[in-house]
């Protein structure tokens, strides 16, 4: 299993986060979540500004797969541009950018 930390920034900064939000965006991510991800686990934990994500994902053995970050940051990216809730609140995540044995999809 591989970790990857991830934060989603609010589009508006100091507006407040409700209890409820973590929670929430762990739910758009599963709801987002393909098998090819290997999302097994998620958290999330509520900052000033952004909200922090840890995900589990498991690990790939062929070298031709995409790496976990890269897996991540397309799970992170499908669940922002799909999730009313996420595009709403969050910042899109940055480009991913990656060694050039690291393949994405």
């Amino acid at each position: 299993m591989e970790i990857v930390y991830a934060s989603l920034t609010l589009r508006r900064p100091g507006e407040p986060l409700h209890d409820s939000e973590a929670a929430e965006v762990v739910d758009a991510l599963w709801a987002h979540a393909q098998p090819g991800d290997g999302l097994q686990h998620a958290s999330a934990r509520l900052e000033r500004d952004r909200i922090d994500l840890l995900l589990y994902l498991m690990t790939r053995n062929a070298p031709t797969e995409p790496s976990a970050l890269c897996r991540a940051h397309t799970l992170i990216e499908r669940s922002q541009r799909h999730s009313p809730a996420l595009r709403r609140r969050y910042l899109p995540p940055a480009p991913h950018t990656h060694d050039a044995d690291d393949i994405c999809w």
